[in-house]
């Protein structure tokens, strides 16, 4: 399976709590913290509702 790197580029200030959960699932905690998963349909999913706060890269 392919994996992907999700960086966070935006602030989670403003976000709905379920964003913020959704980001910290993602292991993702502060801007410019970057994580590699594969990309599984349960993971494209939470990358999609935080789409406007992250960078995603296929690697």
């Amino acid at each position: 399976m392919a994996k992907i790197k999700v960086t966070q580029i935006r602030s989670k200030i403003g976000s709905t709590k379920r964003q913020k959960l959704t980001l910290q699932a993602l292991g993702l905690k502060k801007i410019s913290a970057t994580a590699e998963h594969e990309a599984t349909p349960q993971i494209l999913g939470m990358v999609n509702k935080v789409n406007h706060l992250v960078k995603v890269e296929e690697i």
